[in-house]
Parts: C-alpha cells; structure tokens; sequence
C-alpha cells in the first residue's frame, strides 16, 4: 500500500471522491500543512493554524499510480483558486499537495508544469508532509453519512457526479 495526501477545499469533497476510486483502501480526512500542533476543526477553520483541509489516501500502486490520482485531484478542484475553493475561502482550502517522497514531489512538480504548458495558471502549493492531524471522526466519511446536509447536495454531489461522469463506476 501507498500513500498519498491531498488538499484541495472542502475534505469532504476529496473525501467522497477518493472513496469512489477503485484501487484506494481507506481515505482518512486531516489537517496538514501548518504551524499547530493538534489541530481542531475549529481552530483550522480561523485560518491562523497555517494547515489545510486534506485527504491521506491509501491505494494500492499495483492498481492505480500516483500519476492517476493527481489527475483525478485536478480533475475535481479548481488548481487556479488560491486559498479557497468556491465559497470556501481561506487557507484552509487551498490547494496543495503534500509529498511523501522525491518521486511524489517531482510528479506532482511534473503535472503542474503540464497544466501551466496548456495555459492553466495552477496555484498548487507543493510541499514535503511533515505531519498528518486526523480530523475528528464526525468528518471522516461525512458525505455518506450526510448525504442531504445542504453543503453535501449542493457542494459535494456535484463534484461526485462530476468525477463519476469522466472516470465511470
């Protein structure tokens, strides 16, 4: 198994998509990025712990490649918005990718440099994870859970159906 970490607005939005992916085991909703050790939902929300909402996926390499799932990242958030996503707005929404390795780092470099040569003007912050905060457990799987909370049918389902439009069941 490997990993991956990833912010891009809102966790549940990446939460319920890499659910989704076929060849991910676990995804595990967190804060990364900043200052604060042990973090809460509602100091992270203030915007002055430095970390971002993210996802720690867990897949199996055999299956899908970390290529595959930045492409999916891509896919599902807007890489153009610095720190927000929508209406979420804040540093605890941008986006970023959280590396756990040279080869991660130079991928994730790899891809964005493809974006900007198609005219896409990505604002992605790459960065070495140095620590992992898993959010409190109401958040971990909150679209399932959730589904008809108003943020999960207006925000989160259409980025679901998105992802399920271009990559199938």
């Amino acid at each position: 198994m490997a990993k991956a970490v990833f912010g891009g607005g809102c966790f549940w939005c990446l939460d319920a998509v890499f659910r989704r992916v076929r060849s991910v085991r676990d995804v595990v909703v967190g804060y990364a990025g900043g200052r604060r050790p042990n973090p809460t939902y509602e100091q992270v929300c203030t915007g002055v712990t430095g970390h971002a909402e993210v996802v720690m996926i867990d897949y199996d390499e055999n299956e899908i490649t970390y290529d595959k799932l930045l492409d999916i990242f891509f896919d599902i958030h807007d890489p153009t918005q610095l720190n927000r996503q929508g209406n979420d707005v804040g540093t605890q929404y941008r986006s970023i990718i959280l590396y756990l390795n040279d080869e991660q780092k130079e991928k994730a470099l790899k891809k964005i440099e493809e974006l900007k040569n198609k005219g896409i003007n990505v604002v992605t912050e790459v960065k070495p994870l140095e620590k992992f905060y898993e959010a409190e457990e109401y958040h971990q799987n909150y679209f399932a859970k959730n589904p008809n909370q108003p943020y999960c049918a207006y925000v989160v389902a259409p980025k679901v159906m998105k992802f399920l439009e271009k990559y199938g069941d």
